[in-house]
């Protein structure tokens, strides 16, 4: 026999275990978990941290929707997430006694700040009360940029203006439907107070022209959870894969990653499975 008829022989029978590999692993490839989750999670880049090492652990890819938290809450009442992670308490509770979602587990904090410009001329720096510092702002003719989009972001701004007494309709108000990060850059741009997660600051500061004007108020804590899509309602959910993710999110290994996720040396989460 020669050694190219050899030769072909083995190229043929390559060939052949290639297809029969490439067979095996469609038929063992896992489907896809679709999460539908905040802008500030991904935005801080939290979840370009975690997933890579998730989907190398268990072998599922995760496909990241990220919005706000009323409309991922809204996705997953729609069938079209197979779990949810979100920041809103009250939203989360009414989306789960309204049979949407079931599982709820509580996943770590930040807390939300109010920052900008260093000359700070409403003179926030000096209040630790939001609710105080939102008067201040409208009061002294400044601009505020809002989210505007139904996040847990805005949802928490809603109940600060409240709280304040004060309905955003003054001249400064701007309300301009983004994620975070366009509005921090637009806070940024216009010397323009904002609200925002510390996770999404840490992040995106070294690009801003702002300072941290008002924090460690008790209403401006910030938990977040992951609850599961109830399945009851729509079958053809990948609940196997969500909760294998909501497993891995909250367990020990999950948690440990989440604490060890830092920005410029600062961390930005605090894993809190407990709920503590």
């Amino acid at each position: 026999m020669t050694i190219k008829t050899n030769l072909k022989r083995f190229a043929l029978s390559l060939a052949a275990s290639l297809l029969i590999a490439g067979a095996a692993h469609a038929d063992t490839a896992k489907a896809p978990i679709r999460l539908a989750t905040t802008t500030s999670t991904e935005q801080s880049g939290l979840l370009g941290w975690l997933l890579p090492q998730f989907t190398k652990e268990t072998g599922y890819p995760v496909q990241v929707m990220a919005a706000g938290t009323g409309q991922s809450l809204k996705m997953g009442e729609n069938g079209d997430a197979d779990l949810v992670m979100t920041h809103a308490p009250s939203a989360e509770k009414k989306f789960v006694d309204a049979g949407f979602g079931i599982e709820p587990v509580h996943l770590m904090y930040n807390d939300f700040v109010i920052v900008g410009p260093a000359k700070d001329p409403a003179g926030l720096a000096k209040l630790h009360d939001a609710a105080k510092g939102l008067q201040a702002i409208k009061e002294q003719g400044q601009t505020f940029i809002s989210r505007g989009d139904e996040s847990g972001t805005h949802i928490k701004e809603q109940t600060l203006w409240q709280a304040a007494d004060v309905k955003p309709e003054f001249a400064g108000y701007k309300s301009i439907g983004q994620g975070m990060g366009p509005t921090l850059t637009m806070a940024s741009e216009l010397g323009a107070y904002t609200l925002t997660d510390r996770g999404t600051w840490l992040a995106y500061q070294s690009k801003l022209e702002l300072a941290v004007l008002l924090e460690g108020d008790k209403r401006l804590f910030n938990p977040y959870q992951v609850i599961l899509v109830n399945p009851k309602r729509y079958p053809d959910l990948n609940t196997e894969g969500a909760r294998t993710l909501k497993n891995w999110l909250v367990s020990e290994h999950g948690q440990k990653l989440i604490g060890d996720f830092k920005v410029a040396g600062q961390a930005l989460f605090v894993a809190d499975a407990n709920g503590k």
